[in-house]
């Protein structure tokens, strides 16, 4: 281990440390006193705008503003109130702890519950989402959990004055380390990968290639929430205009965020009407297209030529991130649902469909954490669903899947009362 690398977990094993008493000491604070934490927050957000955005144009800067990363990593006057909104929901949000799941008596005469508790504490590693920060740390802390938070070098100096706000909320309570802001070295991952001692479950927020990372190199307990490889099938008794509309909307609501289209497969007779389809796409918000040679031969001459490209295998199956989409012609379902197989990330995946049998077979045969019919991928979102702000959209099977709010922060733990009894 580098010297550097030393110095860097003799800094962070005692924090986190500190961490976990925290989380200890979390336990026995009243719900109320949770919500004013978060309350006060929403306070700060909106109150502290000018220092938060003034913080945010320093690592805007330093991007480059075609990076498909630049409008995640964003904060405006709009999103921090959107934010602040968001804080408050949480904060409103009817406390997941305590819950009586079951309870029985044995045999025996003992009396047995199972009860939700907190995780204790979770780390979340995100790349270039200073929002994260916020709704990380409210989500976590109404779940009764401590936070241990690994941004990256690109929200550097965002997320360290968010962490101020954090701080400053729980001060009032002597819990300033119930939140704790890891380094933005990339070295520093290493440590928290590694400390299992401390860190109850890893959650990876970001590409492809941090989440592999994570799972590859972590001893604590991962959650993975996915990249979003997103598909929707155009069947051939898709409703035109209702198909028109839901591309556009999953494609050119927000390119940035995992729930947005990246694959367009189209029923072969429905090729005649995909230059409409993409009408909007192409003369208004100007997205590029990479399509396979039949949609590429539909499409020549009506879409804008700068913008359509012939398709490549490595299209498929790409996550762009930015105001891409690829094309790709399918002779029936079958052929629809193999592709997805094939590339899918199981994220989110859509069929456009007036035949009942075919969304039937669709939404029980796709595997993924969240599959729509008749509507854009682009409600793939906790809030969307009344959870609150997500953590992450889950896109494994154990513990947690889709968009995870208050619940998937929650174990359980067994009780059993009794009155003297042995075995």
């Amino acid at each position: 281990m580098h010297t550097s690398d030393t110095k860097l977990k003799e800094m962070i094993i005692p924090a986190l440390a500190r961490v976990q008493e925290a989380a200890r000491r979390l336990a026995r604070l009243h719900d109320e006193d949770i919500r004013r934490i978060i309350l006060r927050l929403a306070e700060l957000a909106e109150s502290e705008a000018s220092y938060v955005l003034a913080e945010n144009a320093r690592d805007l800067a330093r991007m480059d503003p075609t990076d498909p990363k630049y409008d995640r990593l964003l904060l405006n006057e709009d999103r921090l109130a959107g934010i602040a909104r968001e804080l408050r929901q949480v904060a409103d949000l009817p406390s997941p702890l305590g819950r009586v799941l079951e309870a029985r008596t044995l045999a025996n005469g003992l009396a047995l519950s199972r009860i939700s508790t907190a995780l204790g504490v979770v780390g979340v590693v995100y790349e270039s989402r200073p929002n994260v920060t916020f709704d990380v740390f409210s989500l976590c802390l109404r779940a009764g959990n401590a936070t241990v938070l690994k941004g990256s070098r690109d929200a550097q100096y965002s997320n360290l004055a968010i962490h101020g706000l954090i701080r400053q909320a729980l001060a009032p309570y002597g819990l300033e380390d119930v939140c704790y802001l890891a380094p933005a070295e990339r070295e520093a991952l290493s440590v928290i990968l590694e400390a299992d001692a401390y860190i109850d479950v890893l959650i990876p927020r970001g590409s492809q290639g941090l989440i592999d990372f994570v799972r590859q190199h972590a001893r604590v307990p991962v959650i993975e929430t996915g990249a979003g490889i997103v598909h929707i099938y155009v069947d051939a008794s898709a409703q035109l205009e209702q198909a028109t509309a839901i591309l556009t909307n999953a494609k050119a609501r927000r390119v940035s965020v995992c729930n947005a289209l990246d694959c367009v497969l189209i029923h072969q007779a429905m090729l005649p009407q995909l230059p409409r389809l993409l009408q909007e796409l192409g003369h208004t918000h100007h997205c590029r297209v990479y399509a396979d040679p039949p949609a590429y031969a539909a499409l020549a001459g009506q879409y804008p030529e700068a913008l359509l490209e012939p398709a490549t295998e490595a299209h498929f199956g790409t996550e762009f991130l930015s105001m891409q989409v690829a094309i790709k012609t399918v002779p029936d379902l079958d052929a629809a649902l193999a592709h997805i197989a094939e590339h899918s990330s199981k994220h989110s995946e859509a069929i456009l469909s007036e035949d009942p049998a075919a969304i039937d077979r669709f939404l029980k045969e796709v595997d993924a954490a969240v599959v729509f019919a008749n509507a854009s991928t682009a409600f793939t979102d906790g809030g969307q669903f009344g959870l609150g702000a997500e953590i992450g959209i889950s896109t494994q099977k154990l513990h947690a899947r889709g968009p995870m709010g208050l619940e998937a922060l929650t174990s359980y733990k067994w009780v059993l009362r009794g009155q003297g009894q042995v075995r």
